[in-house]
């Protein structure tokens, strides 16, 4: 089982929190388009021995690109690959790119998963960030994508400077009445070289409180878990049978194909990640080469992700898929670099899998880097 992702590189603005590969310019559009295309038909040989379950717009701004030029790249990756009966096919949009229109449209395509990047209800917020909708197009997009769609999912941002808990609680409450079946939502981070670490360090925007971003978070487990979401992995929310088939399969280390600039793929002992560069990606497609770097991890490698990974959710570490995959020393590393965590209440064994406790769920990436080895 497998998955293909698609990232499409352009938005209309930039957030100010953003770091992830875009261009706001959209002149290289149709060469893109092209070159998406390309490359999958160029990377067919690697998935010729198993099947796609789950294609997966990501970007940027996939729902900038239209209903012709996505199925343009669903038609391309039938024909060159073995796809499942029932795959999951996402597509993340900003609510500002979809009119009713658009949304008809994408219903009568293989599109069957929209990701709406919503992040806040709340004019306040949404100019804080930058985002290009207002909160009157996030409610109507909802309105309107739940007349074509049945498996929604939205994003949300807690830990944004100036957002109280009555707001946030509000923010979900919101979120629920539309009647959602899956909620990604993440604290606001300041990442370098960003237009919000820029802002912060000019006094112009009050820095983010982790203090408050972490009752934030617990505010949001607790009302969702209450309205009968299962909090499935750190930061995504969903009803029985409607996690994220996508998402799941990458913290569950299945193998994958990501197509386009940035992009990043896994095949079970390499990852590999595309140029950063619209211009560079295009040219190197053109010529028939694929643009990328290549990893080939090491034992030590695959046990940090597994324990990174797995940690962060539901189906948490296997104790035993340790001892076998990485050899007993490991699983007897991880036990003795467990134990301070299990005494504090962060972390709990539960049969052979190694969990972390809802007091430990906010940390849990941090502990998963204290259970790292080093590559010596």
């Amino acid at each position: 089982m497998s998955g293909i992702y698609i990232h499409i590189p352009f938005c209309k603005q930039a957030c100010h929190y953003c770091d992830f590969h875009f261009s706001t310019s959209l002149k290289k559009r149709d060469a893109m388009v092209k070159a998406l295309a390309d490359e999958i038909t160029l990377r067919k040989e690697e998935f010729k021995a198993t099947t796609v379950e789950t294609i997966y717009f990501g970007g940027g701004t996939p729902s900038l690109l239209n209903t012709k030029e996505l199925q343009f790249l669903i038609d391309t990756i039938y024909y060159n690959y073995q796809v499942s009966t029932n795959p999951e096919i996402t597509l993340e949009a900003n609510p500002d790119d979809l009119s009713e229109k658009q949304i008809h449209s994408l219903s009568t395509s293989p599109i069957n998963r929209l990701s709406i990047g919503i992040q806040s209800f709340f004019e306040a917020d949404l100019k804080l960030m930058n985002r290009a909708h207002n909160a009157q197009e996030a409610r109507t997009v909802l309105a309107q994508a739940n007349q074509y769609f049945d498996n929604i999912s939205i994003d949300l941002i807690y830990g944004i400077p100036g957002l109280s808990n009555e707001r946030w609680q509000k923010n979900i409450e919101i979120a629920l009445s539309y009647q959602v079946p899956h909620i990604s939502s993440y604290a606001l981070t300041v990442e370098p070289k960003t237009a919000l670490e820029r802002f912060i360090k000019k006094g112009i925007i009050n820095n983010v409180d982790d203090d408050k971003a972490h009752e934030q978070f617990h505010m949001l487990i607790e009302t969702l878990e209450v309205n009968h979401f299962i909090h499935y992995e750190l930061s995504n929310f969903g009803k029985e049978g409607l996690f994220s088939r996508n998402n799941s399969a990458y913290w569950q280390g299945k193998l994958y194909i990501g197509i386009g600039p940035s992009a990043h793929s896994f095949n079970g002992s390499q990852r590999s990640w595309n140029v950063r560069n619209n211009s560079k990606y295009i040219k190197a497609i053109e010529n028939r080469t694929l643009p990328l770097e290549i990893e080939t991890l090491t034992t030590t490698d695959r046990y940090n992700e597994y324990i990174m990974t797995g940690l962060r959710t539901i189906w948490g570490v296997s104790l035993d898929k340790v001892g076998i995959d990485f050899g007993m020393s490991y699983k007897k590393y991880l036990l003795q670099q467990s134990q301070p965590f299990i005494n504090e209440h962060l972390l709990y064994i539960d049969g052979e899998k190694l969990m972390v406790t809802k007091k430990g769920k906010f940390l849990s990436d941090g502990i998963a880097s204290d259970l790292f080895k080093l590559n010596l």
